[in-house]
């Protein structure tokens, strides 16, 4: 039942297109919209009866506001960015799903390859997309061995072994002719596009004549060549004659939930992707529509986009700038009826599972709500670790309605051996602290690691805050393993181990450990990889490389003279470098 606010500004809302912002009552946008006409869409969310995902949108809706725009187009943009730049709770974020690995050549006098997954570099070439990354790695790896492209990630000042086995051409010291690097860019766009003939007949002519000179190594490394060449360009038949690259999209939507499925056609071959099942808030037009935009900011756009037929796609068009077809019959219609199927088939298969998973987050949040006799959907754990206090460091992670929300996920640095307790307190002072200032949104319930003596703890900073937030311990039995929910007042709830609640809370306790151990293991790994030498005034990566090329060990290092050093060092650093690795005075040299 909409509210008094909800309703007048209803009745205010225009026949026009645009976006809508769903607010929840902290005034946190939890959901952006499109509408063709604003006043219909957005009243439609507060009359009649929606599947559970919208209902549950429905039911934290406490404010929204409107922007008007000039045509639809103007609408899907900037939902996009809306979107973007919000990551509201309840869109479904197709930005957070990987994109294709491609391959990226360089256009610049030393040409490279890299595999990428950004594709925004206007000055490089891309290829691809390949099915995973990979396929990607092994097509880039062979290519440097076929030809003399650049391989270091940065140009050293002499040539090095690549020059020497013939794999590089030498940018960094020699000069070579435009025609020279353009020919080999030809050869390496025609491998690329599946034209291998020429190489093929060409390594296998080099074999021959190794062989027949019995030098059987060389023989052996072209072989090799050959058989990679054929495993890296071993992919389906060709669908198409024309060769062209087409992206075939399609959807099936059942049971409140939107599959949606793609085939990637390359040079005429299938690359096959499926994206997750999502459940709807949305119509599945406009959410498939918004599905199409956020993905073309991170992929290539192909010669041709296939649709189904049935699908209003007025305004995406002109907004991709892409060709899109809609066939009838032939060849592109069974593809896209092929695509439609398989959206269907992936669907069937997860929507048991994902009803499964979605009521036992629910029930959870039910189970939590009714204990607190208060609403909740934000929940906040924070985790500490260390070793003998060592690397002290803690981890806060916040879930949304039963999901992880990792954008609000934060590390702390803390100082060294400190008490678990005290770590907790400075961790707590300054998330909240910051929460205050900023003017952001608290959590419905923070929970600690630990009982009574931790909430006591966390009371104390936040009261010291003028905070009041709902506070619970997660205690655990004799084998470190969940067993109840303590709260500020000491009021204890058991929890059944097969219960939706234990697995929520479980799972809580496990990402926020693996939160906090991963910062744990990387700080203690930076530290265990620093050198002695980083500490030394004067000497950066480069020389520290220097060093370590000439010299080798510590020992070696100690042994060394002031001369010595001063042949590719400035006096000054070379003093430092023998005062700190512990050289007797520069008096007696």
């Amino acid at each position: 039942m909409a509210s008094e606010k909800i309703r007048q500004k209803l009745e205010l809302l225009p026949l026009k297109p645009g976006c809508y912002l769903m607010k929840n009552k902290e005034g946190e946008i939890i959901y952006v919209g499109k509408a063709i006409k604003l006043k219909n869409r957005v009243h439609s969310y507060f009359v009649g009866s929606h599947n559970y995902k919208t209902t549950k949108l429905v039911s934290q809706i406490d404010d929204f506001e409107t922007i008007v725009t000039s045509s639809e187009k103007e609408a899907l943009l900037l939902e996009f960015n809306l979107i973007k730049q919000y990551r509201p709770r309840f869109n479904i974020m197709f930005m957070d799903d990987k994109s294709y690995p491609y391959l990226k050549l360089t256009k610049d006098h030393a040409p490279a390859l890299s595999v990428v997954r950004n594709i925004k570099d206007k000055k490089a070439e891309y290829f691809g997309p390949f099915p995973d990354s990979s396929a990607a790695y092994q097509t880039k790896d062979l290519l440097n061995r076929l030809f003399p492209l650049r391989k270091c990630q940065h140009l050293p000042k002499k040539v090095c072994l690549y020059y020497h086995i013939h794999e590089c051409l030498g940018y960094c010291e020699k000069k070579i002719e435009d025609d020279v690097k353009e020919e080999m860019i030809k050869k390496v766009r025609r491998f690329l596009k599946g034209d291998t003939a020429d190489i093929l007949h060409q390594l296998t002519a080099e074999m021959n004549e190794a062989s027949e000179s019995l030098n059987f190594e060389k023989a052996k490394e072209k072989h090799e060549l050959i058989e990679a060449i054929k495993h890296v360009t071993q992919q389906q038949k060709v669908q198409f004659k024309d060769r062209k690259n087409r992206d075939v999209f399609a959807y099936y939507e059942e049971y409140g939930y939107i599959s949606i499925q793609n085939f990637i056609l390359h040079d005429g071959k299938i690359l096959n992707r499926s994206f997750s099942v999502q459940p709807l808030v949305e119509d599945p037009q406009t959410t498939f529509m918004s599905f199409l935009v956020q993905y073309y900011e991170k992929n290539i756009l192909p010669d041709e986009i296939l649709l189904p037929f049935d699908i209003n796609v007025e305004g995406i068009e002109e907004v991709l700038d892409a060709k899109i077809i809609q066939p009838k019959q032939g060849n592109k219609k069974q593809l896209v009826d092929m695509v439609v199927e398989n959206a269907k088939k992936t669907l069937h298969e997860q929507i048991e599972t994902l009803q499964r998973d979605e009521n036992r987050k629910s029930q959870a949040m039910k189970d939590l709500s009714s204990f607190f006799n208060r609403e909740i959907h934000t929940i906040e754990m924070i985790d500490n670790s260390h070793i003998s206090g060592a690397f002290n460091c803690s981890g806060v992670v916040v879930f949304k309605d039963g999901e992880p929300s990792k954008a609000d996920y934060r590390l702390y640095r803390l100082d060294e051996y400190r008490s678990d307790m005290d770590s907790m307190k400075e961790v707590l002072y300054r998330r909240y602290y910051r929460k205050l200032m900023e003017k952001q949104p608290m959590s419905d319930l923070l929970i600690v690691d630990g009982g009574w003596q931790q909430i006591e703890a966390a009371k104390e900073v936040l009261d010291s805050l003028g905070i009041d937030i709902l506070i619970a311990g997660l205690v655990k039995d004799d084998k470190h393993r969940t067993s109840r929910l303590l709260d500020k007042n000491g009021e204890v709830i058991e929890i059944e181990k097969d219960s939706p609640l234990f697995f929520f809370l479980t799972t809580l306790q496990d990402e926020v450990h693996r939160y906090a151990i991963t910062y744990h293991r990387k700080l203690r790994s930076k530290a265990m990889n620093k050198s002695i030498l980083d500490d030394i005034e004067g000497v950066g990566e480069v020389r520290k490389k220097q060093i370590w090329k000439k010299y080798k060990t510590i020992k070696n290092l100690r042994n060394a003279t002031l001369e010595e050093l001063k042949e590719f060092l400035p006096a000054n650093v070379a003093e430092n470098v023998l005062e700190l690795v512990g050289q007797k005075t520069l008096d007696n040299h």
